[in-house]
């Protein structure tokens, strides 16, 4: 049964933002209705049939492409987990300004497209060091009339998984998501994957556009550099069921969840139930695609009543470990604390 699409979790009317409930986190792919949306400004309205991307700069020559022309290339599909990198924000303190993310705003989906180095490959590109993706959303910022771009170095977007995507779990794009075209970059938080793509430029020169330059670094955080741009997805697990505040019976309940990193495969989530004191390894199912979030579970059979915090820790395998506490910065990027959640045994 499709999920309701009222399930998605407002977050910000105009532009409007929304989470994944977390109950529906320990699935393998997100319903496009359920799937978190991300919006800096309005959704553009676009029309499929009159669509064109442009790809110039440092090109043999400049290409315009239809939508069609771009379909007929040959197709490829992953499954990939995206998440802001925003989410967890609520969870720092002092709150750091920006969307009030909680931990929904992470989905996963099976992308359908074109790899973008065969996209590039049709202008015959030259000695660029970075390709720069242009929307069609753009906007006030600070008085100035600023649209959505960012970059990417050029390896990053020659790499096999990196697509233009029109489809969304075997759908056109909604247009919350980007249709009618969309960049998928597996592995880097959700600002790399550009929504509603109009131009593609290959460019000799470090992009410093609004959201490259001024947004989506961290600032004032322990051992980064200010300036340090966001990139990968750091390692992170949460909890879908039980939810928070539930409450339950001593018999066994099978905790559930999923688990993901930009750096490398998830190798082990563990589980607490008494603040970190013990810890139990959960199972883990075999992911998607290498893109894709692992789902995991654990049994945990509570032998006394009483309040409860379940504690979900995940490892990848890079060796990096979620920390126990939130690491704060001055925008609130790559807080990937542990996930904790409340429940009572009567």
């Amino acid at each position: 049964m499709p999920d309701d699409p009222a399930a998605l979790v407002p977050v910000h009317q105009r532009p409007f933002n929304a989470e994944t409930p977390l109950r529906l986190l320990d699935r393998a792919l997100t319903t496009s209705e359920s799937y978190f949306v991300r919006s800096h400004f309005d959704v553009p309205m676009m029309d499929p049939g009159n669509y064109a991307l442009t790809i110039d700069g440092i090109v043999a020559r400049t290409i315009r492409l239809s939508l069609a022309e771009i379909k007929a290339m040959p197709n490829e599909s992953v499954t990939v987990t995206m998440e802001c990198a925003g989410n967890g924000r609520t969870s720092l303190n002092p709150r750091p300004t920006g969307v009030a993310w909680g931990l929904g705003a992470a989905s996963t989906a099976r992308y359908t497209g074109v790899r973008l180095k065969h996209v590039l490959d049709l202008a015959e590109p030259g000695r660029a060091l970075e390709v720069v993706f242009t929307a069609a959303d753009g906007g006030d910022v600070d008085g100035q009339h600023v649209v959505y771009a960012r970059s990417l170095p050029l390896a990053i977007a020659r790499l096999p998984d990196t697509l233009l995507a029109w489809s969304m779990n075997d759908e056109p794009l909604a247009p919350a998501h980007g249709a009618p075209l969309r960049l998928v970059v597996p592995g880097w938080y959700g600002m790399a994957s550009v929504k509603w793509l109009t131009r593609i430029t290959l460019s000799g020169q470090p992009f410093t556009g609004h959201y490259q330059h001024n947004d989506y670094v961290y600032l004032r955080q322990d051992g980064i550099a200010d300036g340090t741009p966001v990139t990968l997805m750091r390692v992170r697990s949460v909890i879908a069921s039980p939810i928070d505040g539930a409450t339950m019976s001593m018999a066994p309940v099978v905790v559930s969840g999923s688990a993901w990193s930009g750096e490398a495969p998830i190798t082990r989530v563990e589980l607490s139930h008494d603040d970190g004191r013990t810890w139990h390894q959960a199972t883990l199912n075999p992911p998607a695609s290498e893109r894709a979030a692992t789902l995991w579970k654990w049994t945990w059979t509570p032998h006394v009543t009483g309040s409860f915090t379940l504690i979900a820790r995940a490892t990848d395998g890079a060796g990096r470990t979620q920390p126990l506490e939130p690491v704060w910065n001055l925008r609130g990027y790559g807080n990937n604390s542990v996930h904790r959640v409340r429940v009572n045994v009567a």
